[in-house]
């Protein structure tokens, strides 16, 4: 979702939104009406039309009754000026996206045209799976929307899914930490009406308790400290669509309380409020605690719980479905050559033994990473035993002595992690050919670690840094850096 169509009756107002877009690598062109607008709509597709509400001759709300008049695939966002509010919800229920008030900052129109972007994303993919359906043909054989399985007790979780996504049913996914729930929560929206809108995840224990209750419904300008505006919480958020709650036993006992109310009444209050803010959200939360138990120990209420459970999904671990483990593999490997632009055959059959024996105590995650750890390792087309890690392959068949790991007396886990990450960057730096922007993505660590550890291991793509700087380049060759001078990164509509 690229091409960006900006409607406005303000000259400067259409160049600077003009150019912010451009620097965020969309693509867009300004008009200055309405009709101007619907003649440039009759001749480009647009993704998203940004356009103000209040113009000369026809206004924003002629476009927006337009757009679905016509039926035209785009997403519209409307600008309005600050307290006039009303007029922008009464344009959101004729169909715009979303609106944004005068003044605002230029990242939350980018975060904005984010959220439009994978809300598109996911409608196409419901689209595309809804296509499949009426023409009576099957998805892939062991797939269903991003999960990838073929063992019996999965392929009955799709089904599942499946029947239950076209409904607002509240549903309690619950499997150990790696297994995929927030995958399942996405399936569940991408399948169901609310797919063109949002889908919004937060993790419950990930977010201080004092900061979650204003995360979740909000906050007034003067409810507390530095809350210098009003904001909206993701219950408001995603209106509409749907909320996933992840880790939802990490919930405090008060916030659950309010979270109870919501699922019954369908109604927030942000803090400092004392209005109720009507929310349409669909509640899929997760977690990887026996909430039953809880609930006895008194850390979980017991009417929430049977507010959330009114639909259960178990997610089983991997070392209990074995079946699906070279499904799997096969899968990130495809998605791995893809992204780092390798041709790799696949596992041998001594890897993929080993790598189905393991119980996997991080599930899929666990494999995942195991694989792509294998991939940057791996020296030729196909992966072997070798460039599976240590814990793996000791005592594994297939196994050589000189695959083992070496016991030379030092058993320094310090030491051994030293070699073991100096070993990883120099593979990297080699498939990379000595890209190191490249190679510390395959590293999973940022540009800057991967340089300051070139430094400390004296390495750059094999080559000694005596005669290199502290960015890995030739002291001889390359003039000393220039700093850029800083450019603001936000603009304030007038």
């Amino acid at each position: 979702m690229r091409r960006v169509l900006v409607v406005d009756d303000e000259e400067n107002l259409r160049h600077m939104l003009q150019t912010l877009l451009k620097r965020e690598g969309y693509e867009p062109v300004g008009v200055a009406s309405v009709d101007s607008a619907l003649r440039e709509l009759e001749n480009l597709p647009y993704d998203i039309i940004i356009t103000d509400l209040r113009m000369p001759g026809r206004s924003g709300m002629d476009l927006v009754d337009e757009v679905r008049r016509r039926g035209l695939d785009a997403t519209v966002v409307v600008m309005t000026a600050f307290g006039s509010k009303d007029v922008a919800i009464e344009a959101m229920k004729r169909g715009a996206y979303d609106y944004l008030s005068k003044p605002f900052e230029a990242d939350e129109l980018v975060l904005l045209l984010r959220k439009a972007e994978e809300r598109e994303r996911l409608y196409r993919e419901n689209q595309s799976l809804a296509r499949q359906v009426r023409s009576g043909g099957d998805e892939p054989a062991g797939t269903f929307a991003e999960l990838v399985a073929r063992s019996p007790q999965m392929l009955e979780l799709f089904r599942t899914v499946r029947k239950i996504a076209e409904f607002k049913t509240t549903v309690l996914i619950d499997g150990e930490s790696g297994t995929g729930k927030e995958l399942v929560a996405r399936a569940i929206h991408s399948n169901s009406p609310r797919a063109r809108a949002a889908f919004i995840a937060v993790n419950c224990g990930a977010i201080p308790a004092n900061l979650l209750e204003s995360e979740l419904f909000g906050h007034r300008k003067g409810a507390f400290t530095d809350a210098n505006r009003d904001r909206k919480g993701l219950f408001e958020e995603a209106s509409g669509g749907t909320l996933f709650l992840d880790e939802i036993g990490e919930l405090p006992l008060n916030l659950q309380v309010k979270l109870l109310r919501v699922l019954q009444e369908g109604e927030i209050r942000r803090l400092g409020d004392s209005q109720d803010i009507k929310v349409d959200v669909r509640v899929v939360a997760a977690t990887a605690r026996d909430l039953a138990d809880e609930v006895k120990r008194g850390a979980f209420r017991e009417d929430l719980y049977y507010r959330l459970n009114v639909f259960a999904l178990h997610l089983p671990a991997l070392r209990d479905r074995r079946d699906d483990i070279p499904l799997l593999v096969e899968h990130f490997l495809a998605r791995m050559n893809a992204r780092m632009g390798l041709a790799i055959s696949g596992f041998t059959a001594d890897a993929i033994r080993i790598l189905a024996a393991r119980d996997w105590p991080g599930n899929v995650r666990e494999l995942e990473n195991t694989v792509e750890r294998a991939v940057v390792l791996a020296e030729g087309p196909e992966i072997g035993v070798e460039s599976l890690p240590e814990r793996l392959r000791v005592g594994s068949p297939g196994t050589t002595a000189a695959q083992a790991p070496v016991d030379d007396g030092d058993l320094s886990i310090k030491r051994a992690s030293r070699r073991s990450e100096e070993a990883l960057i120099r593979r990297a730096l080699e498939r990379t050919k000595g890209n190191r922007t490249r190679a510390a993505e395959l590293l999973e660590i940022s540009h800057r670690a991967l340089l300051y550890k070139i430094r400390e291991y004296g390495i750059v793509a094999g080559r000694d840094t005596r005669d290199y700087d502290a960015y890995g380049n030739n002291r001889e060759q390359t003039p000393a850096p220039v700093t850029p001078t800083p450019v603001g990164s936000t603009w304030k509509a007038k």
